[in-house]
């Protein structure tokens, strides 16, 4: 059996897992709404498609804003 994905695209897609929960941590201890835009700027960068809503979803599932 072949395997279903390539190591580098699993890689890449657990790094890129990592990373916006690093910004989401970094955003829920986040005072100003400046602060805020600037680290969901940063999430975009990570992954474009990533909506205001999907990025805050997981916080507010967690109870971590």
């Amino acid at each position: 059996m072949s395997k279903p994905t390539h190591p580098k695209v699993i890689a890449r897609r657990r790094h890129r897992y990592e990373k916006l929960w690093k910004l989401r941590r970094k955003f829920a201890q986040a005072t100003s709404e400046l602060e805020r835009q600037r680290i969901f700027e940063k999430a975009r960068r990570v992954s474009p498609e990533l909506t205001w809503e999907q990025f805050i979803t997981p916080l507010q599932v967690r109870g971590l804003i």
